[in-house]
């Protein structure tokens, strides 16, 4: 703690005269930092001591009015010393406020403060490639959210720490799940980063404890769209009438053949491809969504693609390994390879990913473990959910072979009656 100091001045304001009478002030300074109060006493000018900044004795109120003076700053100097001892640190206005009966409210942190911290700590963080940058977008989206939330529920710019309360999040998934319209999970992954945010204000010692914590972030598993083998074959064969159809039917057969989302393989340069240790060419990237490494493989249908593009314009102008269209424009050109291939089903970059997790890999005996790896994930229970789109193709392969079963049986035994 550093050494403070304190200065106190007497004096008697002529700015503020009244019926001849001026106020006497009593004006203090710690660490050349002033504050002033007005003792609320009227004098004659001529009544008044510069040189002991006191009262003289020929005003009859002069007793009176310099032992109120000598009371106040016998105050301002106790309370000095008493931080002094203390070993804390105080300030002029702080002194002033406990001189008029103000206790000084302590200023707590707020809930958007909180975020734009840990935004601010993440951003550091991004920059030495620790964190993805999408990871430190969706805590900007969250905040945000937040801010819009306490706004239209609250009427208010921002709420402290300590008022948070269990039914702040209960109504803030009300709010997402009506307002904005959002899906359930979806809701939950921000109110996943909202429950970070208050523990980091608790290991902080922002506020005591986390008032969200007993509030439980489900999550149901969604109907993942794939393609089956046969709709896949379809697509791979389909004579397309232009090179930008034929482009983008590549690059999204390439994705079911590798497992690479659309933002990978839009990052991908020339030099992507590796030669691994068991000497087959290899493709591998840090995910963009995670930043867990995802490498796999390639099959001979990728490897021909690639071949396709090797000296394609767009691939030799901006190195890359394929001529990959923006997000939006990709999704549009699927939509219309669909009706071209005569598929209903919504043809998106997601659907290439889940068709690799499914037909090409899950369906044909690879482990789900391997499958995990290739894919990136962090956590196989993230690859279990494709697990069960493949028990559902068992199922109707199996009701298709009891069909089958069933028709020999059948066949048989007409054959004994008929006597052949």
């Amino acid at each position: 703690m550093k050494n403070q100091k304190l200065a106190i001045r007497v004096r008697l304001n002529l700015q503020k005269g009244k019926d001849n009478k001026f106020p006497i002030y009593i004006r203090f300074y710690v660490d050349g930092v002033k504050a002033e109060i007005s003792t609320r006493h009227f004098i004659l000018q001529s009544h008044w001591d510069s040189k002991n900044d006191r009262v003289k004795a020929l005003c009859a109120e002069a007793a009176f009015i310099n032992g109120y003076v000598e009371r106040t700053t016998n105050f301002i100097n106790q309370e000095f010393l008493k931080a002094h001892s203390l070993g804390k640190e105080t300030s002029a206005l702080e002194i002033k406020n406990k001189l008029q009966g103000k206790e000084s409210t302590p200023q707590h942190k707020t809930i958007l403060q909180a975020f734009d911290y840990h935004n601010l700590k993440m951003a550091e963080t991004v920059k030495v490639g620790k964190v993805v940058p999408k990871t430190l977008t969706r805590y900007h989206i969250t905040r945000n959210k937040v801010a819009n939330f306490i706004k239209l529920q609250f009427k208010a710019a921002d709420k402290p720490l300590p008022e948070m309360r269990l039914s702040f999040v209960t109504e803030f998934e009300h709010y997402l799940l009506t307002v904005e319209k959002i899906q359930s999970n979806t809701a939950h992954k921000y109110i996943k980063n909202l429950k970070k945010i208050m523990n980091m204000a608790v290991g902080l010692d922002w506020i005591p404890s986390n008032p969200f914590t007993q509030f439980k972030c489900s999550y149901t598993s969604p109907d993942r769209e794939i393609l089956n083998q046969d709709e896949l074959n379809l697509i791979m064969n389909k004579k397309m009438h232009t090179a930008r159809l034929e482009e983008v039917r590549d690059v999204f057969i390439f994705c079911c053949y590798t497992g690479f989302a659309y933002a990978d393989v839009y990052q991908f340069e020339k030099d992507a491809v590796m030669k691994g240790l068991d000497g087959n060419l290899w493709l591998s990237t840090n995910r963009q969504k995670t930043g867990t490494k995802e490498s796999v493989p390639l099959l001979p249908i990728p490897l021909e693609i690639l071949s396709k593009y090797q000296d394609h314009e767009y691939c030799l102008k901006y190195n890359k390994l394929l001529p990959v269209n923006s997000n939006q424009r990709y999704n549009s050109y699927l939509k219309e390879i669909a009706d071209l291939c005569g598929i209903k089903k919504k043809l998106t970059s997601h659907i290439a990913r889940h068709t690799f997790a499914t037909t090409v890999t899950l369906a044909n005996g690879v482990p789900i473990e391997t499958v995990s790896a290739m894919l990136g994930h962090s956590n196989i229970r993230t690859t279990q959910i494709y697990a069960k789109v493949v028990e559902q193709k068992v199922s109707d392969d199996m009701l298709k072979l009891k069909s089958i079963l069933q028709s020999k049986t059948t066949q048989k035994e007409m054959k004994k009656v008929s006597g052949c």
